[in-house]
């Protein structure tokens, strides 16, 4: 998976970030990018939602990221002249595309905290 390598690569993380964040191993990613392995239904929508892009685009099926996203993306930027991630609806303007980013980024390691029902993850 061409797109996902992209991805990965677009978002400056390693494949070990990666697979932490998405709860894989490294050698996971490694398959899937070298196409040694394929994800399953339930990977290949987990790796769609962190990118934020559809999973037609992850296959190659689709030049369109996300159509829902890129529609809310451009309402975001006309209003403000900048892009933003749709999966929050923040008053980002005023704030520099750096800024942006690195309020994601405190985004999506929040979001790691917690299981996909709202519930607190607990140690092990």
């Amino acid at each position: 998976m061409n797109r996902m390598k992209d991805l990965r690569n677009e978002a400056k993380l390693t494949q070990e970030q990666l697979a932490n964040t998405l709860s894989l191993s490294q050698q996971a990613i490694s398959g899937y990018e070298n196409g040694a392995r394929f994800p399953d239904q339930d990977t290949l929508e987990k790796i769609a939602d962190f990118f934020d892009v559809s999973i037609d685009y992850l296959l190659g099926r689709s030049d369109t990221r996300n159509p829902y996203s890129e529609e809310k993306n451009k309402s975001v930027e006309k209003k403000h002249g900048i892009t933003t991630k749709a999966y929050h609806n923040l008053d980002v303007g005023g704030l520099s595309e750096e800024d942006i980013q690195a309020v994601e980024a405190i985004i999506e390691q929040l979001k790691k905290k917690y299981n996909s029902d709202g519930t607190l993850k607990t140690k092990d």
